[in-house]
């Protein structure tokens, strides 16, 4: 995030200035889960929700990469999510080292490798409230995915990053369509990525009507935007602030196939 350039010296700042205080990060979603992990809070229970609605498909093709048919997958998958929230498993979790990610996928193991025979002579989701998972097109998203030569759990870290990727794609997209600019989302979005000097703005700008100036500038406040909700949806996912720069250079990381 940009700063301004003009800073107080020594000299002129008041005697009396207290530092600026640090953000709380406890409204961010998994912090808000780990913190209430060994209680029932409906706080905690909304915020693992959300969590879990958006990061099941990762979780989903990792099952399909073990293996496991489409059908069992989808069961294997509901069935674990029905029984983390009903069990309490993040009570487990480690809340001074816990990032969703890294939680999610050694509990599915636990799951598969323990818990999948006793849930399999029981009636799907066991007679729990089930999450709400889009399986209509899982398997149609997975099928087309490029043949993937990398291990599961290595599959299963690029799947999230894109997923968190498309997630912070939508609340941006949302936020101009609310603002009445849906059409000015759609021609500028595919800015976000490449080289600044390589958009073609302007291209942009004869076909908005605008001067080149102005696309610039409105590019510029999309990709800060676009910034600054990525930070905010990768903050929903580790415990500590201190852990989003790590997780987003991870991320980036494993995009880069590195």
């Amino acid at each position: 995030m940009s700063t301004s350039s003009h800073t107080a010296s020594p000299a002129t700042t008041p005697a009396h200035a207290e530092p600026p205080a640090r953000p709380a990060f406890v409204t961010t979603h998994w912090s808000v889960v780990l913190t209430a992990g060994r209680s029932d809070t409906t706080r905690a229970d909304d915020a693992l929700a959300k969590l879990c609605q958006t990061y099941w498909y990762p979780l989903y093709a990792y099952v399909r990469r073990r293996g496991h048919s489409p059908e069992d997958a989808q069961d294997l998958t509901q069935e674990f999510f029905a029984r983390l929230l009903e069990k309490n498993w993040v009570a487990s979790a480690d809340q001074t080292r816990g990032r969703f990610r890294s939680f999610l996928l050694s509990a599915m193991n636990h799951f598969l490798a323990d818990e999948w025979d006793k849930a399999r002579a029981q009636k799907r989701g066991g007679g729990m409230p089930l999450v709400p998972l889009q399986f209509d097109t899982a398997e149609t998203r997975y099928g087309v995915e490029p043949s993937d030569p990398a291990t599961p759990e290595r599959s299963f870290e690029r799947r999230w990053a894109l997923t968190l990727l498309e997630a912070v794609l939508n609340r941006l997209r949302a936020e101009y369509e609310r603002e009445g600019k849906a059409d000015l989302f759609a021609a500028l979005h595919p800015c976000l990525v490449g080289e600044r000097t390589a958009q073609p703005y302007a291209e942009l700008a004869a076909k908005m009507g605008v001067n080149e100036g102005t696309v610039k500038s409105a590019v510029h406040r999309l990709r800060q935007r676009y910034r600054q909700l990525l930070r905010d949806e990768i903050a929903n996912t580790v415990a500590d602030a201190e852990e989003v720069d790590e997780e987003l250079r991870h991320l980036f990381a494993v995009l880069a196939g590195g």
